[in-house]
C-alpha cells in the first residue's frame, strides 16, 4: 500500500525584502532547515530533496497522519519572508508525477 506523501508547492516570487547582493530565495534554505528539525524530533519524514517544478520550488514530506504533515505545511506557508500562494497536493510515494493529487489551500484552518 503506497504512503502518503504531502508536496508543498511555493511559488518562486523573491523575496522583495531582501538587498541586492542577498539571496532572494532564501526561504528555501529556511524551509529546509525547518524541515530537518521537525525530522529530528520525529514528527515526519523529509522524502525527497526540494526541487524546482515549472514556477514552483516543492518540498516533500511523510512518515505521519495526513493531519500532522498539514500542519506542518502550514507552519512553513506562514514562515517569515515567505511567497504568497503557497498550497500542498496530497499524493503517495509511487506517484508518477508532481503535483497530482488532492490540492489543499496552505495554512489550513
Amino acid at each position: 500500500m503506497p504512503n502518503l506523501v504531502v508536496e508543498i508547492h511555493v511559488p518562486m516570487t523573491p523575496s522583495p525584502d531582501v538587498a541586492g547582493d542577498e539571496d532572494p530565495f532564501f526561504w528555501i534554505d529556511d524551509v529546509e532547515d525547518r524541515l530537518a528539525e521537525l525530522e529530528e524530533d520525529e514528527e515526519l519524514e523529509v522524502f525527497d530533496d526540494g526541487e524546482e517544478v515549472d514556477e514552483e520550488y516543492v518540498f516533500f514530506v511523510t512518515g505521519a497522519p495526513r493531519d500532522r504533515l498539514l500542519r506542518a505545511a502550514s507552519d512553513i506557508a506562514l514562515g517569515v519572508g515567505m511567497p504568497t500562494g503557497v498550497y500542498a497536493v496530497l499524493s503517495t510515494d509511487d506517484a508518477d508525477e508532481i503535483g497530482v493529487g488532492e490540492r489543499v489551500d496552505l495554512p489550513v484552518r
